[in-house]
């Protein structure tokens, strides 16, 4: 079930093509789902989501734990809140954290501190007009979140016990970026539908966006400034009701967005990974027409090719995709079973 491959199945290459497995997930309440999953090695890795929801009524925050050997639930009772995680990164189990949205809207920053994930303060917390959206974390250990303030500020950073927002960038209105990406030469990206921007620690560059109609933007990989990769879906105008979205892959070149040709057009891409040398690696999807495995994308060198995952007895959607520091590498993608918000649906996690 994917406990036992060997290093060299999961050894990450850029187009070397890979066996993804199913692996077991912990007992939990249906209705669930994982949105987000972190690795900060091959024996520590983090995913997030939310478990008894009831249609549009908010569930339970869900999270779990990797110990190198099995998925395990994170106890959360102690958070006292109902609402989901959807955001989680962590570099090593002193430096982890996630981000969620309560029944009321409000967002919650919790730090993992070394057995479960406690409630942490932020400046803007239960102000009117402050979220946040996404976090990423630096190999110092510093914590970047993407979010926004009532004042129009898109970033906060926390360094030690210190937390700033950074002012805005100078052409953000009405944009709320979707998420924060950090590159290994320590530049801070922030990204959304209407915001591509570039913190480089004291002055923000700003890329034309992406402005697609009812989009979601849902991961960007900077290999360089003229050579951007964007992921997401967008649904469109009009439609009947249920029409799926369209897949959005992008690719930029500093001063303009091009589509690139997928191997699937209806459905979604959840999250873009960088191999070892920061070149294009994995992006996990989900194939309307195709919905008992998960259609990832690999990256072969010229083109972005199909890359399946275990065929089940339900839909498989992979939300988030993470791939694993180390000699060994290897990736998580993590999910549900189910395209909506259904009854049924149990967490699903794939290595």
């Amino acid at each position: 079930m994917g406990l036992a491959l060997a290093p060299a199945a999961i050894a990450r290459e850029t187009g070397e093509p890979h066996a993804w497995q199913a692996v077991p997930v912990p007992d939990g309440t249906p209705a669930a789902q994982l949105r987000d999953v972190a690795a900060a090695g091959a024996g520590l890795a983090w995913a997030v989501g939310e478990e008894a929801r009831s249609g549009g009524t908010l569930g339970s925050p869900l999270a779990l734990v990797w110990d190198g050997t099995a998925w395990a639930r994170t106890g959360l009772g102690h958070l006292g809140w109902r609402g989901y995680l959807h955001s989680v990164a962590g570099t090593c189990a002193r430096s982890a954290w996630a981000v969620g949205t309560d029944t009321a809207g409000a967002t919650h920053v919790l730090r993992w501190d070394g057995q479960t994930w406690r409630e942490t303060d932020f400046p803007g917390r239960g102000q009117s007009g402050t979220s946040l959206t996404g976090v990423a974390v630096d190999p110092g250990g510093g914590a970047w979140f993407s979010g926004r303030t009532s004042d129009g500020q898109l970033l906060l950073h926390r360094d030690g016990g210190t937390w700033t927002w950074l002012p805005a960038p100078p052409s953000a209105t009405a944009a709320t970026p979707s998420g924060v990406q950090l590159t290994p030469a320590g530049d801070v990206w922030l990204y959304g539908v209407g915001i591509v921007a570039r913190w480089d620690g004291s002055a923000w560059s700003e890329l034309p966006a992406y402005q697609g109609i009812r989009a979601s933007i849902t991961g960007l990989l900077p290999v360089a400034d003229d050579d951007l990769w964007l992921v997401g879906y967008d649904y469109g105008v009009g439609g009947p009701v249920g029409k799926p979205p369209g897949v959005l892959l992008l690719h930029g070149d500093g001063g303009t967005w091009e589509s690139v040709t997928r191997p699937f057009g209806v459905g979604m891409l959840n999250g873009i990974v960088a191999d070892a040398q920061g070149r294009p690696d994995r992006i996990a999807g989900w194939d309307f027409w195709d919905q008992t495995r998960a259609h990832h994308l690999r990256w072969d060198g010229a083109a972005w090719v199909s890359e399946r995952g275990p065929v089940a007895t339900t839909p498989v959607v992979m939300n988030a995709l993470a791939s694993v520091p180390g000699s060994a590498g290897g990736y998580w993608a993590v999910g549900t079973t189910s395209t909506s918000a259904s009854s049924s649906a149990l967490l699903r996690i794939e290595r």
